[in-house]
């Protein structure tokens, strides 16, 4: 992959921001800082089976809160939204971040509601998602854009203020058709739902596809974003998570969270983690499925300086 990903070797760690309301909200995008972890994360529905805030608007309350963190999407659903309304709403976030902001990008379609309350057919979301990758970066970094695609077309107009920096686009997704988009257009690749043994092949396929595409040393971080609770018992943190993750996706996850979690004590987690970086991963983003607040914590206190003295 060397001639075509260029990845740096450090290990970095995230979490997955939650809060029910301002306040809690605020004291958690805050601990996270505080205790080392490099960025905060947000999902994105524009509806779901649960509730769900909107993550651009999260994170711009994060980022008044915070100084340092990268903050990220993981992910957001680009065919539900205008490309020129992402690009305006991002840039405006970049920018009054000073930076921070990832770009984790994705196609949804596991709830089909969503899509027709925006009026854009699950069946495009793939085509769509790619045309606003492109359209995006170009709103970003050019004036008086003029584009004509197969999904949108206008122009010429400029999207200012720019963002601080071009925010890197991390791809996200489970299909072969997502390592495509990462190999083709993708600053770092965010797994979901995927075991460490996958990661490896999906890496190998997003190179493939890189240097097919005429892609030649690229900047790029393979993420993995994982479901996490922490418990010393590996069969109660299996149960409970696979409780939670089965009214949150609204199907049995007992065999699923098996295969795609980590469970059980700090030192469980950590050999899966482990597994990951060895496969290719350096950057993890967790998830977690208990107290978040306690779990950021434990996991300042016992995973994070044992990963990053890890070498790979």
């Amino acid at each position: 992959m060397d001639d075509v990903l260029r990845i740096e070797p450090a290990i970095r760690c995230g979490v997955v921001l939650t809060g029910g309301d301002g306040a809690a909200t605020r004291r958690n995008a805050q601990r996270i800082e505080a205790l080392g972890f490099d960025s905060l994360w947000v999902g994105d529905h524009v509806a779901f089976h649960v509730p769900i805030p909107d993550s651009l608007t999260m994170l711009a309350f994060a980022a008044a809160v915070t100084e340092r963190v990268a903050l990220g999407t993981a992910v957001y659903l680009l065919p539900l939204r205008p490309p020129a309304l992402i690009a305006k709403t991002t840039a405006t976030l970049d920018l009054l971040s000073g930076g921070r902001l990832v770009l984790g990008v994705g196609v949804g379609g596991e709830f089909p509601p969503e899509f027709a309350a925006v009026g854009v057919p699950v069946a495009e979301r793939g085509a769509r998602a790619d045309e606003a990758i492109e359209v995006v970066r170009r709103l970003w970094t050019e004036d008086r854009v003029a584009h004509e695609g197969r999904h949108f077309r206008f122009g010429p107009v400029t999207i200012a203020p720019k963002p601080a920096r071009v925010p890197p686009i991390w791809v996200g997704g489970r299909a072969d058709a997502a390592m495509r988009r990462a190999g083709r257009a993708g600053d770092g690749y965010l797994s979901h739902m995927c075991a460490a043994d996958k990661y490896r092949e999906n890496l190998e396929l997003i190179a493939k596809t890189a240097r097919e595409s005429g892609r030649r040393d690229v900047a790029f971080t393979p993420a993995a974003f994982l479901f996490t609770f922490l418990e010393e018992r590996y069969e109660v943190a299996h149960e409970k998570a696979s409780a939670l993750l089965g009214t949150i996706y609204a199907r049995d996850f007992r065999e699923a969270s098996k295969k795609y979690c980590l469970l059980g004590r700090p030192a469980d987690c950590l050999e899966q983690m482990r597994a990951f970086a060895r496969a290719g991963c350096r950057h993890f983003v967790l998830v977690p499925l208990s107290d978040p607040a306690a779990f950021a914590e434990r996991a300042a206190a016992e995973i994070l300086p044992e990963l990053r003295a890890s070498t790979f």
